[in-house]
């Protein structure tokens, strides 16, 4: 199928050239009969899809197309639309970010594996693993959400967890969290037929958990659009009061646009500088957030009139910052360098506010590079526009290393005052989150096993636990669970868990909660058993260290009173041959230390006292 250029619709006369996908049960191929809608709304992604797109890449959207129409043929969401529109919606939203075809097609997928009979196998078979994980990553995150709803977790410390919770769900992918960003986004823009307090609850949900995340990705295209949809539902008052101020203003704003966008570009032109000079988008919300933290009123935010200066290189952006601040006075306390000091979201650009000489009207002023922008405006998304472009790669591999790093680490109070509080200060790579199968989350320590996982659940399960399936698949009861692993236990009918569990060489436990119950059990078994088992290993232990000690001895190293008692606590595993080894070796250093000043000593012994000689310092002394 011949390439189709950016701008033209979709090919659907090659719909049946195209590999075709069974039906679930695998007894036909899967065809679809578009409704108008459907052919609008896919006909508008088409277009925004780059000239560079490949005839592959186009092929494997459409069969991914196919199969989410099919899915949810029956399906329709409230506004009364084919539920196949959002899908389409939530694809143009990430080709706008300049996602790679892989997360194009996941967006296409991303409620098929939740919603329909296709399942996240079925999605590996027919498309590839990457796009079956990225829509398991999405479907996960869901899950969390939903979860936390139901949750009875005081408010604020739920904004903290989750988002906590959806980060460490998707580090592996982090295009499962543009995904579901976009996936919000369209949501939030068809909220409107929602009823009054389902429309609160999402966009409270939104301001709290999806805007801090975009702005954590550095998205602030989307950050922004989250924001300024949610305030509209939170509080419509102040949104229309500012909204409404913008608007009495845009005449003049107009006017004031053009003539300083001239005055610029023929300062910077006489200056040998070559710009691109935009008007900024004024954001309702972030205005409302300045006049609540400055207490000041509408016309005391700088940035109501905005421009943004895209340049070349890094030296250009402070030469551009010196021809602004010689044409108009710079407003004190309102200049930051996030050049030379990115933010954590690595973004970068010379901020400035002026104040124009005629009217005293303040102007802010941003400057950067395109790379700069696209970073400002696409964050951790611009990194597969690049892939795809095989351009700046080393430097963009390391931008996504940084954020990937600072994913790892507690948000900064910067990111948003409602959103840090209750946050926990642990480093998430110590922790992993997985999944019972009824999707409820589990939070282990880094090298936690299914056995661990078992007495998270309950102490018998833990017991009983004989095996494990982690995401379909059977794994050993030594095997360490990852981010989004889905673990389903194998029990037996009755027993109780293994000696050998205990044993730290053989790793099957990281929890102290495990390690407890294990103990507790074992303790409750045959003491007789123990007390052998005990002095068994105990005996071995001496003979292994060639310590010459008898049991009572040793066990007054550990303060036991009775010697069984010792014995059966080697037995049941609460004392182990490294902890007999450590008090054994320590107990024979402070004897060697206490006899130390005697070393000197040499006695010879005869029949009796008189007969005996002894030797001091060279002098001999008989016997009396």
């Amino acid at each position: 199928m011949p390439a189709t250029p950016a701008g033209i619709g979709v090919p659907w006369a090659a719909l049946p050239r195209l590999k075709p996908l069974p039906t679930a049960d695998g007894k036909e191929h899967i065809w679809i009969d578009p409704s108008p809608e459907e052919r609008q709304a896919m006909d508008q992604l088409w277009q925004h899809l780059p000239d560079s797109f490949k005839t592959e890449n186009r092929d494997l959207l459409l069969r991914a197309y196919m199969l989410a129409s099919y899915a949810h043929r029956n399906a329709q969401r409230d506004s009364g639309e084919p539920y196949i529109t959002h899908p389409i919606a939530v694809s143009e939203i990430l080709t706008e970010l300049r996602m790679d075809p892989e997360a194009l097609a996941a967006g296409l997928l991303h409620d098929v594996a939740e919603d329909t009979e296709f399942g996240v196998d079925y999605i590996r078979i027919q498309f590839s693993p990457t796009i079956a994980k990225l829509v398991d990553g999405v479907t996960k995150l869901k899950k969390i959400q939903e979860k936390k709803s139901k949750s009875d977790v005081p408010v604020s410390n739920q904004k903290a967890e989750s988002l906590r919770k959806m980060m460490l769900a998707s580090i592996e992918d982090l295009r499962v969290l543009i995904i579901k960003l976009a996936d919000r986004l369209h949501n939030m823009r068809t909220l409107g037929g929602q009823k009054e307090h389902k429309r609160r609850r999402i966009a409270r949900e939104t301001l709290d958990y999806y805007a801090p995340l975009a702005n954590r990705l550095g998205i602030w295209r989307i950050k922004s659009e989250l924001e300024d949809l949610s305030f509209r539902y939170l509080n419509p008052a102040s949104y229309k009061e500012i909204k409404n101020a913008i608007q009495q203003k845009e005449g003049d704003r107009d006017k004031l646009v053009i003539k300083t966008k001239m005055e610029l570009e023929r300062a910077l032109a006489e200056a040998g500088i070559q710009a691109q000079i935009d008007g900024r988008p004024k954001h309702i919300y972030s205005i409302f957030r300045k006049m609540e933290r400055k207490g000041v009123g509408f016309e005391q935010i700088y940035d109501v009139h905005g421009f943004r200066i895209i340049v070349e290189t890094v030296a250009q952006c402070y030469a551009v910052l010196g021809v602004v601040h010689t044409m108009w006075h710079p407003i004190p306390g309102e200049f930051d360098d996030y050049i030379a000091n990115p933010k954590d979201n690595m973004y970068r650009s010379l901020h400035t506010a002026v104040r124009i000489k005629k009217d005293g009207r303040p102007v802010e002023i941003q400057i950067r590079t395109q790379e700069m922008h696209d970073m400002a405006e696409l964050g951790v998304a611009a990194h597969w526009q690049y892939k795809e472009q095989a351009r700046h790669s080393e430097d963009v591999q390391k931008k996504i290393g940084y954020l990937r790093k600072l994913m790892s680490e507690p948000l900064s109070m910067s990111d948003s005052d409602e959103f840090v509080d209750g946050m926990k200060t642990d480093v998430f790579s110590d922790r992993v989150l997985v999944f019972t199968p009824n999707a409820d989350i589990i939070d282990l320590p880094a090298g936690s096993t299914p056995i661990d996982f078992a007495y998270a659940i309950h102490t018998e399960l833990g017991h009983r636990c004989r095996g494990a399936n982690v995401n379909g698949k059977l794994v050993p009861l030594d095997y360490k669970l990852h981010n989004g692993d889905q673990i389903s236990i194998i029990s037996a009918k009755r027993g109780g868990p293994s000696r050998d569990w205990l044993n730290p060489d053989l790793e099957f436990v990281a929890t102290q909660r495990a390690r407890s119950k294990i103990r507790a059990w074992l303790r409750k078994q045959n003491r007789d058993e123990n007390i052998l088992r005990g002095r068994q290993a105990l005996e071995k232990e001496l003979q292994r260290l060639s310590a010459d000690m008898s049991f009572e001895t040793v066990s007054k190293l550990f303060r036991y009173e009775e010697l069984e008692d010792f014995l059966a606590a080697i037995g049941y595993g609460d004392i182990n041959s490294q902890h007999i080894a450590t008090k054994v070796l320590e107990y024979e250093r402070r004897e060697q230390e206490r006899l130390a000043p005697y070393d000197h000593f040499s006695f010879h012994t005869g029949q009796n006292a008189a007969d005996a000689d002894a030797t001091f310092d060279g002098l001999r002394v008989q016997g009396v």
